[in-house]
């Protein structure tokens, strides 16, 4: 239970089907100072305190799960690290991996609970004698692309109860149950910064990895001066600091010689990705080339490709067109129709 309307609403549909609920809040490590006293957001005072209130209105048990030093090693560290060395890191993923379905299940099997639920927008299906994790019913919500490391022995043992339903209608559920929440703003990604200025918090957690470098074009002409690869990522145009007769975007980064590729618009597109560290949910791996859709990011549009097997741990992903933006460290999440296959790391 994190305060906000989707957990809580989750907590109320399992109740009134006959659960016997409990709910859990984990407390994350957040940096010190600047304007939030501290506090992570998805679990401030104001937080715990509307998460109490809704379990006191559901009658229903609720503790803190103190994970602040884990959270910083597993999720923070990575972030830090992953950024260090160029790439562009997805931390939601990391904290669901390791935190909500590491820590957080873990602690709620040894309470007793025999499956964890929580508020993602997202749909599990029992197809045969495998699991399946779908879409969640809402597309503009749908989260299946954080839950794409999850496998067959997570889901057996978890319940995503406002999958099926819009925000909307989750929204009206939490006034129908009485809870002081459903108007309560959606939470943000990167909820362990203070201001959400990640390139502010690089400067601050790992300056030395911000070693300026040359600008050059994919010809290998000069163009200027860089401020450190982290403070970057694949497809920005604004804040590269050049002046061209048209706009410039950042193609890629090479850590070896610390140089940042910039080029238009037309340069950008690639049809082809690799992706490592590669997760099937249902637990088998794809040993022939399969036809699927990729996501390469959260808000992204799924795009047909091919994904051909290179060896257990990673594929190849050709796209049926170029496509702009594939960013190393990001995942690539493979559907077809509404069922997430899985995913990996782009390379």
């Amino acid at each position: 239970m994190s305060g906000g309307v989707d957990s809580s609403v989750a907590a109320a549909l399992l109740k009134n089907q006959g659960y016997d609920v409990f709910g859990l809040m984990l407390r994350l490590w957040s940096e010190p100072g600047q304007d939030n006293n501290g506090q992570n957001r998805c679990c401030s005072p104001e937080s715990v305190s509307r998460a109490r209130q809704v379990a006191a209105i559901l009658d229903i048990p609720f503790f803190v799960i103190d994970t602040r030093k884990e959270f910083h090693q597993d999720v923070v560290k990575f972030f830090i690290d992953k950024y260090s060395a160029g790439l562009t890191p997805n931390p939601c993923l990391e904290c669901n991996r390791n935190i909500r379905w590491g820590h957080l299940m873990h602690k709620a099997l040894s309470m007793g609970a025999t499956h964890i639920a929580t508020g993602h927008y997202a749909r599990i299906i029992k197809n045969g004698r495998k699991w399946q994790l779908l879409r969640g019913y809402d597309n503009d919500k749908d989260q299946s692309y954080a839950l794409s490391m999850l496998g067959q022995s997570e889901l057996k043992r978890t319940l995503f109860p406002v999958g099926s339903y819009t925000k909307t209608k989750i929204r009206s559920l939490a006034s129908d149950f009485a809870l002081p929440v459903a108007q309560r703003q959606d939470s943000q990604d990167l909820c362990f910064l203070a201001d959400k200025d990640y390139r502010r918090f690089m400067h601050d957690y790992a300056p030395q990895s911000l070693n300026p470098g040359p600008i050059m074009n994919s010809s290998g002409e000069t163009l200027g001066e860089h401020k450190g690869l982290p403070l970057y990522t694949i497809g920005q145009r604004k804040g590269i600091g050049i002046s061209a007769s048209e706009p410039l975007y950042v193609l890629s980064k090479n850590q070896s010689d610390n140089t940042l590729i910039v080029d238009k618009l037309s340069k950008l597109g690639k049809k082809c990705l690799k992706a490592k560290k590669v997760n099937w949910i249902s637990g088998n791996l794809t040993e022939r080339k399969i036809r699927a859709e990729v996501q390469i990011r959260y808000t992204a549009k799924a795009e047909a490709a091919w994904i051909k097997p290179i060896n257990d741990n990673e594929v190849e992903v050709e796209f049926d067109h170029q496509i702009n933006d594939i960013t190393p460290g990001q995942a690539a999440v493979f559907y077809q129709d509404s069922v997430c296959l899985g995913g990996g790391v782009i390379d």
